[in-house]
Parts: C-alpha cells; structure tokens; sequence
C-alpha cells in the first residue's frame, strides 16, 4: 500500500508541475525579478502592480521570460495599484495557461503552494497553510480589502506569482510578507472582477498597446 505521505508528494509533484508551465519571470530595466502567471494563451499575464509600476509610473524596458526561455516585451494592459493586480500583453501564442481557482472555498488550515523567483532564485516553491481570509485580519490593520492570510515563508520575487492548490489552481496572487512567517496573496476571485472590469476575460483585450491605465 502506498504510504499517506507519499501520495501527498505525488500529487504536489503534479500540480507544481502543471503551474510551472505557466509561471514567467517578469524583467524590469534595473534587471530587477518578479513573477507572473500567463492567464490567457494569446499573451495574457498576471501579476501585482508594484512589480511593473514605482511610484505611479510603468517601469522601462519590461519584458516577459518564458519557462523555455523566450523573451518577449511586456506592455501594461491595465494596473491597479490599491488592489496591487497588473494585466500585461505579450505577442505571443498558443501558451500554457493556468487553471483558475475559485478563493471562496479556501478555509482556515487549507495546505497551498506558492511559486516565484526570490532573490532572483527561478521557479522556487513554498508551502504553507491558510491563516484566513477576508478584510477583517488583524495582521492589515486598517487595510479593509480581501486577503488570503497565510503561514508561509514568502521572499521578494514571489510577488506575482500564483499561490496554488493541490490541484494547480491559482487561488490567489503573492502579494506581501508581514514578518517571518506571516505572507499575504490577492485572492483569485478579486482577480477575475478585475479582469472582467477592465478588459473582459473572454475577449481580447481592447487596449491599444500605448496604453497604460493605472486605476
């Protein structure tokens, strides 16, 4: 009989696998790191706002890196800096996408994983549990926005990559460290009415690629 324990690995090894694929670094002009997860195949990317955006302001030269090593350049289809999300456009297709979770299910004591590129380290995994969700935790204070609350050793380079489930589905965006231990996400559902404000999740972006919109 195959042990508890390793059935668990089995089925991590699958979903990290599976959300590898869809992870890319995120290249800025200081050759700073960050990560972010493709959401549609014809370009689409996902990641936070202060990644890409410093003080109100698109940071130069981004580019997108692909788990096979392509670069392409990244422009801002839309940020919101509150809510700390960033739609980006890449001119590529035919990508490997990551499935959508739903965060409303997330409870207490849940087990999840988070990938990005801290200190520049690529495609570096963490784990941990769900602390608790909402916008009453006490670890933002007055921050009254939704959050995944997580104990999880996070590093910068996580941010904007994909807090995930055992069955690679990305629940949430890793957004921020409070401490040692203590790391929030974006939760995934703030995400998608993000998206389908702004853009339309099931259409092409209307963008022109001049655009930049900071909300």
């Amino acid at each position: 009989m195959t042990n508890i324990w390793q059935q668990i690995n089995d089925v991590a090894a699958d979903a990290v696998t599976t959300v590898q694929e869809s992870l890319v670094q995120i290249v800025t002009e200081n050759n700073g790191i960050g990560a972010g997860t493709i959401w549609q195949a014809d370009g689409l990317v996902i990641t936070n706002a202060h990644v890409v955006i410093e003080r109100g302001r698109e940071r130069r030269n981004l580019e997108v890196v692909l788990q096979n090593g392509e670069r392409y350049p990244a422009q801002i289809l839309v940020a919101d800096e509150k809510l700390d999300i960033a739609a980006l456009a890449i001119p590529a297709h035919d990508l490997p996408t990551i499935k959508i979770g739903d965060s409303s299910r997330l409870q207490a004591g849940q087990w999840l994983m988070a990938s990005g590129h801290p200190w520049g380290m690529l495609d570096a995994l963490t784990a941990g549990i769900v602390i608790g969700t909402g916008d009453k935790l006490p670890e933002v204070g007055n921050d009254r926005r939704d959050w995944i609350a997580l104990d999880m050793k996070m590093r910068p380079g996580h941010s904007g990559g994909p807090l995930f489930n055992h069955d690679g589905e990305i629940v949430g965006i890793n957004t921020m460290i409070r401490g040692p231990e203590v790391s929030f996400a974006v939760p995934v559902d703030v995400v998608k009415a993000f998206l389908k404000r702004t853009i339309g999740t099931n259409e092409k972006p209307t963008f022109t690629p001049e655009d930049v919109v900071v909300i």
